[in-house]
């Protein structure tokens, strides 16, 4: 697998169109880290750590619905393996006029836009949710 922030994002997106209450993703410290940044910023219930069916260590998200719709709308991959976004504290990205979140590695761990701003860090930007 040569993006697992993408497939994770797809599996996602894939079981809240289907109207999944859960989705199991294999687990890894960033996708732990991507999935704190979404539980914070309410558009997930929130994840664990379990193991997979076929033995590995994997993570049970919990999705999120209001009124029967997903909480997430949109998420995209901005970042990718073959191009990879950096941007500065001033240049990172708004989302539908701050009503969406960027999702930003930074020299001092994962974290929104918001947070990077506020401390005035810039880095990756890895994906953008509305």
């Amino acid at each position: 697998m040569n993006d697992p922030i993408a497939d994770m994002l797809t599996r996602i997106r894939n079981s809240q169109l289907r109207g999944k209450a859960t989705v199991e993703t294999p687990a890894s410290k960033l996708r732990a880290w991507v999935l704190d940044v979404l539980a914070d910023e309410g558009y997930i219930r929130g994840y664990e750590s379990t193991t997979g069916k076929d033995g590995h260590p994997a993570l049970n998200i919990d999705l999120k619905y209001y009124e029967g719709t997903p909480v997430i709308r949109e998420v995209k991959r901005v970042s990718k393996p073959g191009r990879r976004v950096y941007v500065g504290a001033k240049d990172i990205p708004t989302v539908r006029q701050g009503l969406g979140v960027s999702i930003v590695s930074t020299p001092k761990g994962v974290m929104s836009d918001a947070n990077a701003r506020a401390q005035n860090i810039g880095g990756e930007v890895l994906c953008t949710v509305f």
